[in-house]
């Protein structure tokens, strides 16, 4: 296989598995309080990752006795990321989120901007405007259809915003690290240091009687994040950023289509969604902007 259809594979792999991840969160979290999920999909990963360094070379991990300061605030920001995005499923709905959080590749854009001196494009100035404009439709729109529910879905919105922009501080302090060291250990402490931060908010009575199905769920959840952000390295390897930005952004339509057929079909395991057209067009206008956004010549 060409290397730039390999690229291509994982990085479409990679927008599976996290297109998948919102409707896997929601499930999850109307039997387990969102703290524990996030815990266990932080402890799941550090876990099989120490494993495999454990085995690869042992010796790398003395680099984690004298972290560096923007280590740690790398740490604290992913681990409010995933908290931001599980809260946002929670109160605003797998799909919703799914739109909301790509505000963070747009916001890492702007930050290269701000403080890489990195030149902004005309193709760029467009992009951000259209997605401002279509962050804005939706919005609008998906309040009118969620009548008596507004204040729970502007909720959710708020802190999937916030977990966006935890992601984005996260991405510009990991630009920086991976160039000083190996990118399994800056994931480990990472791991590592988000599930100590966790620990005292997990109530583990939610989990100590739960039906099989659900912990194969909640193994998923954690295995997640290896499987996608390992495709999603393997990805970047093998063909451009820009290549594996464009297609990362459209995971929003692969939740979109199977919140689509689990509403359709009325599940019982899941709550349905409803859009409407005009709230359709504005997510589309989002994820048009954000590639315009993202998208390198």
């Amino acid at each position: 296989m060409e290397d730039n259809k390999k690229g291509i594979f994982f990085a479409i792999l990679t927008a599976v598995m996290w297109g998948i991840l919102a409707i896997a969160l929601k499930v999850a979290v109307d039997i387990v309080d969102p703290a524990t999920i996030v815990w266990l999909r932080f402890l799941i990963a550090f876990s099989c990752l120490l494993v495999y360094q454990l085995y690869r070379s042992p010796s790398e991990l003395k680099l984690l006795a004298k972290p560096p300061f923007i280590l740690i605030l790398a740490a604290v920001s992913l681990a409010w990321n995933y908290m931001g995005f599980m809260l946002g499923v929670k109160y605003a709905g797998p799909s919703n989120t799914q739109i909301i959080i790509q505000l963070g590749p747009v916001a890492l854009v702007l930050a290269g901007i701000i403080f890489f001196k990195e030149k902004i494009t005309r193709q760029q100035i467009i992009g951000f405007a259209l997605a401002s404009l279509g962050m804005i439709i939706f919005y609008q729109h998906q309040l009118t259809e969620l009548a008596g529910m507004e204040k729970e879905f502007s909720l959710g919105v708020l802190l999937t915003i916030t977990g966006a922009l935890a992601w984005t501080i996260y991405a510009v302090f990991q630009k920086k690290l991976v160039m000083r060291f190996p990118a399994t250990i800056l994931n480990l402490f990472i791991f590592g240091l988000a599930t100590v931060i966790y620990w005292p908010f997990i109530h583990l009575d939610s989990i100590a009687n739960l039906h099989w199905g659900y912990w194969i769920l909640l193994l998923f959840l954690g295995l997640n994040t290896l499987i996608s952000y390992g495709s999603l390295n393997l990805a970047l390897r093998h063909t451009s950023t820009s290549t594996v930005s464009i297609i990362l952004i459209l995971n929003p339509v692969i939740t979109l289509g199977f919140m689509a057929l689990f509403t359709s079909l009325k599940v019982s395991w899941i709550e349905g969604e409803k859009f409407t057209w005009l709230s359709i067009a504005g997510a589309l206008v989002v994820l048009a902007g954000a590639i315009l956004v993202v998208r390198r010549k």
